[in-house]
């Protein structure tokens, strides 16, 4: 080891006295720190501010007659799910519909609901008709955007339970309607 030519220091030779004033000391730092707190912050809102807000429930889609054909069978909604695709606060609901056709795999129309205020909810869009005969899986409402899997078929000749085509899809709302963007357009399933 070598030896340092400086003269030994106070501080390089603690000793237990050393510690406990220097814990004595923080202990200290901290108490005052706590007795020197501002006073307790109290916010006072100005009369725009005062309004309360109620959050607003999406619209029921047990509540809307849908544009769909059924010949008297009825519809089921298959999938739902809220959210606010306009930005304006409110939320709408968009649900995946199909006619209550007992068995097999009916076509599926999605569409937008909106409910003003003391108004019963409405179709506002329709981002999937059932006259293009697809059914909808893989359905999701997220950040503003609404994204589904379509499936479909590439000829008459395909039997209707068994699609052969598979599309993503997704429609995000922009200025006045709604805009879709696609994915793999006719990937063989």
């Amino acid at each position: 080891m070598q030896t340092s030519a400086l003269p030994d220091l106070a501080h390089t030779a603690t000793k237990p006295v050393h510690w406990l004033a220097t814990a004595a000391a923080m202990a200290a730092v901290v108490a005052l720190a706590g007795l020197l707190q501002p006073r307790t912050a109290t916010a006072t809102a100005t009369a725009p501010e005062k309004r309360t807000t109620t959050p607003v429930a999406a619209p029921d889609p047990a509540e809307v007659d849908f544009p769909l054909e059924c010949g008297g069978a009825g519809t089921t909604v298959a999938d739902q799910a809220p959210g606010d695709l306009d930005g304006d606060g409110r939320p709408e609901t968009v649900a995946v519909v199909h006619c209550d056709a007992g068995s097999g795999t009916p076509p599926s129309g999605i569409y937008v609901l909106t409910q003003g205020s003391g108004a019963a909810p409405r179709v506002v869009a329709t981002l999937v008709d059932p006259a293009d005969r697809k059914t909808v899986t893989d359905f999701a409402v997220r950040e503003g955007r609404v994204s589904a899997t379509l499936l479909g078929y590439s000829s008459l000749e395909v039997p209707r339970c068994c699609p052969d085509q598979e599309e993503q899809a997704s429609w995000r709302y922009q200025g006045t309607a709604f805009v879709r963007t696609t994915g793999d357009l006719a990937r063989a399933v």
